[in-house]
């Protein structure tokens, strides 16, 4: 039974409207200018048959006509990506505007929207680490919850890196799909985004476990050497001694984290944003294979009607037909 992969539209609507209107007028014109000279126009009548049987084949070449069914191996493959979200006070510091978080949500957007086909996970933390929004493929949803991110979410305390990485671990073992003989695990990212303060007391064993588990950490400091003050109502936050407490950016922890797992460290400031080359390489990480299954799918043979419309083409450069003699 002959089918259709692809239905007649209004593109091909306005191109066949196009040819025939040009090439009619094309058709009107020899014939207006070979009347002075006694000349019979029409006779590219003898071509207008196989030209236009020529553009008909090349529109069902287009259109895709399928007849017969073909077994197909279909293989599916992807990469989870966790969010890893710095929200302790310091990343409302204005070193970097609007804000270092403000800012990292921007840049996180467009991580997101650039994955589509990945699943993607969201884990907020400070001093604890919580699963904002599991791994998922619905872009919208997670766009919406990465909106809504703000330093309240989570308990005020010392920010400690270790939290997220082992709820990261954590889900992953629960989460990931199950070696078998068609499928193997699927590869995991990690984005780690904080300011790089960090006052976790095994944040070394942690990593030892990322390492073995083969997920690659990139880091993402956001922030600047020289620092800025963490605004609250009706100021800024204050040191022991009274002053305005000033967070700076501490890229050296963040740059092992990525470095022992072969990931990349990069920053974000007003002045440095080299956010794409993170894109770039997560784009690298090759998700692995996840099922290898046959699926039976109708057979293209636009060839056919393609090689006809091409044959007619070359006959008609090849026979020529004059119609005004000198």
């Amino acid at each position: 039974m002959l089918t259709w992969l692809y239905s007649w539209s209004i593109w091909e609507a306005l191109l066949t409207a196009g040819v025939l209107l040009l090439y009619f007028g094309y058709v009107w014109r020899t014939v207006r200018l070979s009347r002075p000279l006694g000349m019979s126009g029409w006779r590219l009548g003898w071509k207008a048959l196989p030209r236009l049987l020529a553009f008909g084949l090349l529109l069902v070449a287009l259109l895709g006509p399928a007849y017969g069914l073909t077994q197909r191996a279909v293989r599916t493959a992807g990469k989870d990506v966790w969010l890893l979200v710095d929200l302790s006070r310091s990343m409302d510091a204005t070193d970097v505007a609007p804000s270092r978080l403000q800012k990292a949500k921007a840049e996180l957007t467009e991580l997101v929207q650039r994955f589509p086909a990945d699943r993607i996970g969201l884990i907020v933390f400070s001093s604890e680490a919580f699963v904002h929004c599991p791994l998922t493929y619905d872009q919208e949803a997670l766009l919406l919850l990465l909106n809504t991110l703000d330093t309240r979410l989570v308990p005020k305390g010392s920010t400690e890196l270790a939290q997220p990485l082992q709820l990261a671990l954590t889900r992953m073992a629960t989460s990931a799909i199950k070696p078998d003989s068609a499928s193997a695990p699927r590869a995991t990212a990690l984005v780690l985004v904080s300011d790089g303060e960090d006052y976790s007391e095994n944040v070394e064993g942690v990593l030892r476990e990322v390492v073995r588990s083969g997920m690659r950490l990139y880091t993402v400091g956001v922030g600047t050497a020289a620092g800025g003050r963490i605004p609250r109502a009706g100021g800024y936050v204050r040191d022991s001694q009274g002053k305005p407490a000033l967070t700076r950016l501490q890229p050296a922890v963040l740059r092992r984290l990525s470095e022992a797992t072969g990931g990349v460290y990069v920053e974000l400031t007003d002045r440095r944003n080299e956010f794409p080359l993170l894109l770039r390489a997560i784009s690298r990480l090759e998700g692995q294979t996840q099922q290898v299954r046959t699926v039976t799918v109708a057979d293209n043979r636009y060839l056919y009607p393609l090689a006809a419309a091409l044959l007619l083409l070359a006959l008609d450069v090849v026979i020529s037909v004059t119609v005004v003699k000198p």
